[in-house]
């Protein structure tokens, strides 16, 4: 019923080259192939370079507050449960001054889609280190190195009780396209962190997953029920080592595919989930893309309406009208 264009509005202001570009045009595709109604969806942002996109949706949109988004992004999801609600966050907006609502919209479970823009530096005020970058980081902020260890946000989704955590790289649409279906798809809060370069001020840190090829090589799509290989040939896999993982060449030293981990996206114990997800590309494992874990779980705003009827079942009233009533009344003549 709807395509790309049924989404877009505005000419987006943002650096030629920036990843935000990537990301909108991919994000326009989903929604298309999602099918629901602009009138029927809202995207929530709060500030920083990302945050301009809700300008270019033709959506409900919202641009709030530094770091609040997660908090109307609530709001609007629980006052009105058929929106499909978007929240756009960077890695400052959403895990800086917006950590709190963070962590408490996973613990809570609000069926709203957290999109996670990480280029790991404040780009629009002018190249800060952010929560996420890395410890000895040369910013503006930092002239002589961060002295201090980065949030992953996936460890802060999981320890936050999340259920559902995906990651993509914004140049790869076809992926990024099928995880924020998948975000959709899932009743309850979801995140999907986005890789993506500041080509002013942090061009290059994710440059070992920014083409194609450097995804063939640095990189594993986990898919669930699918064993966990990954290579240009498809040559390595991931296998159990005691409490941990090791990469394992198929074909050497008796690995054969049977030995290869199998992807349980859906598995309550998240323990084979988390480290997937913190592989970071060093020490000889790739970056993990894809939906990493998906589990479902009673959602917030479902139980809050779910409470509101049973109250009100049990009420004299269920109006003001109703309400003035149930006390004493005089007239007035």
């Amino acid at each position: 019923m709807y395509s790309p264009s049924d989404y877009k509005k505005g000419q987006p202001r943002w650096c030629p080259g920036c990843g935000d570009h990537f990301f909108l045009a991919s994000l326009h595709k989903a929604m298309a192939e999602i099918g629901v109604p602009p009138y029927e969806t809202a995207v929530i942002s709060g500030i920083g370079c990302s945050s301009r996109l809700p300008y270019y949706v033709s959506t409900y949109a919202m641009q709030t507050i530094h770091g609040r988004a997660a908090a109307i992004a609530t709001g609007a999801k629980v006052a009105n449960p058929k929106l499909a609600v978007w929240q756009v966050s960077g890695d400052g907006d959403g895990l800086a001054i917006g950590g709190n609502h963070f962590i408490h919209a996973m613990r809570r479970n609000v069926d709203i889609n957290v999109i996670l823009l990480n280029n790991r530096i404040y780009g629009l005020t002018k190249g800060q280190y952010s929560p996420t970058s890395p410890r000895g980081f040369v910013s503006k902020s930092s002239p002589y190195g961060t002295v201090e260890d980065p949030f992953r946000p996936a460890e802060l989704c999981f320890g936050a009780r999340g259920h559902f955590f995906a990651r993509s790289v914004a140049t790869d649409s076809p992926e990024t396209v099928e995880i924020l279906k998948a975000a959709y798809r899932h009743k309850g809060a979801s995140v999907c962190e986005i890789l993506q370069n500041c080509v002013i001020f942090n061009n290059g840190t994710f440059e070992s997953v920014y083409t194609k090829d450097g995804r063939k090589k640095n990189a594993i799509y986990v898919r669930h029920g699918q064993p966990l290989v990954f290579g240009e040939n498809g040559e390595y896999g991931l296998v159990q080592e005691g409490f941990g993982l090791k990469v394992a060449k198929i074909g050497e030293n008796g690995v054969t595919i049977d030995d290869i981990l199998v992807h349980d996206a859906h598995c309550q114990d998240d323990t084979l989930q988390l480290k997937l997800a913190m592989m970071d590309g060093e020490h000889g494992f790739p970056v993990a893309l894809g939906v990493i874990r998906d589990v479902e779980a009673p959602t917030y705003d479902e139980a809050v309406w779910a409470q509101i009827e049973e109250v009100s079942a049990k009420k004299k009233y269920h109006n003001f009208s109703e309400l003035l009533e149930t006390n004493d009344i005089w007239e007035v003549k």
